[in-house]
């Protein structure tokens, strides 16, 4: 079996990691199972990168499709363009894409239409926001996918009401837990744990950059003033995404405990996440994490696709008006948070399951 793995921005590293390792110890076994990595080039920073290749013991990818830029249907259309030259050049049985980024979508269209059998990992999962372009990447690569590897019971459920039918839905787990579990070891204190005097579950963590909270500068200011207020004086640590650096220039806001930093390395930012008092985000995958670390997360958003970080974790929604945040300040402080568990089979082998079932399913 040929296997063509793709990895296009951020998470999709922490999600294809288990995967290669799992094959790695595949081919140990006598498994005819051979892979190859493509970065499609859709979010690249040459440092960041790299390092989570180092980090995450993932090998350079055979191939960087360098198809970043442009608005998202000129970059779906490079995706499509580059990742069927390489498909012509080097066929594959199966193309295995993670997530829900532009490059899920755009390579799961061109395997399709070269009628190679696409698996999704994490498939399944909805917002039901199409205002989101994920959520439409998600409901188109699952409309047309062979394979469905799911981290939930509702996704699964999903999937059925969609009419997939249950001998195609694999119930797995969560590679990114995967990829949490093996690195928490060597997760790394950042230096703005000396520069903010940070002692742990003594902070906050603070990530932002979806549309509906950072594009609208007023916005972003209220929910800024009213996080600082509810923190108490404690330090906020809030790594910058570039999308909202633009908007937080005008702003200037200044505070003696809100610390704005660049982004970090994986195992520098789950290291302050492990240890913080709770984590403030507007992120999808960051809610998975802090249900595992069991750290309080307060999501600004109105929906989520991941609902059993609050049906079963520790996350709580909370919506992206900022008057929602001092009660769920108050919970916290009070030490009236919920006590959050761990989903089904976030258990650090869900890479092991998905190689099994497709060597069961491709190499017999």
């Amino acid at each position: 079996m040929k296997i063509t793995l793709i990895a296009g921005a951020r998470p999709n590293f922490m999600k294809i990691a288990p995967i290669i390792e799992a094959i790695e110890q595949q081919q140990k076994k006598g498994s005819n199972i051979h892979y190859r990595l493509i970065h499609t080039g859709q979010h690249y920073d040459k440092n960041m990168s790299e390092s989570f290749f180092v980090q995450l013991g993932i090998p350079e990818p055979h191939a960087n499709l360098e198809s970043g830029g442009g608005t998202q249907a000129e970059q779906t259309a490079n995706i499509m363009v580059r990742f069927e030259k390489e498909l012509f050049e080097h066929p594959a049985d199966v193309v295995l894409v993670v997530g829900d980024v532009t490059s899920t979508l755009a390579c799961s269209i061109v395997a399709k239409k070269l009628n190679i059998d696409v698996v999704h990992v994490e498939a399944g999962i909805r917002s039901y926001d199409m205002s989101m372009p994920e959520e439409i990447n998600r409901m188109v690569t699952d409309a047309i996918a062979d394979h469905f590897f799911t981290t939930s019971d509702v996704a699964n459920q999903n999937l059925r009401k969609s009419g997939v039918a249950e001998d195609r839905i694999h119930f797995v787990g969560n590679t990114m837990i995967d990829t949490l579990l093996r690195q928490s070891p060597n997760f790394k204190q950042p230096s703005i744990w000396d520069d903010a005097g940070l002692k742990k579950g003594e902070y906050f963590v603070l990530t932002l950059h979806r549309p509906a909270n950072v594009d609208a500068e007023q916005k972003l200011k209220e929910l800024l003033d009213t996080i600082i207020e509810g923190a108490k004086g404690l330090p906020i640590i809030f790594p910058v995404h570039p999308r909202t650096a633009k908007n937080l220039q005008s702003l200037g806001i200044q505070t003696h405990h809100l610390f704005m930093t660049d982004p970090m390395s994986y195992l520098e930012f789950n290291y302050l996440v492990k240890y913080a008092k709770a984590v403030i985000t507007d992120s999808g995958g960051i809610t998975e994490e802090t249900t595992v670390l069991n750290v309080p997360c307060m999501t600004l958003r109105n929906n989520t696709e991941r609902p059993e970080t609050v049906t079963i974790g520790t996350n709580e929604l909370l919506g992206t008006d900022p008057s929602n945040l001092p009660p769920a300040f108050d919970r916290l402080f009070n030490g009236e948070w919920k006590k959050g568990d761990i989903p089904e089979l976030w258990d650090g082998k869900t890479g092991e399951r998905i190689v099994t079932i497709l060597d069961q399913l491709y190499n017999n």
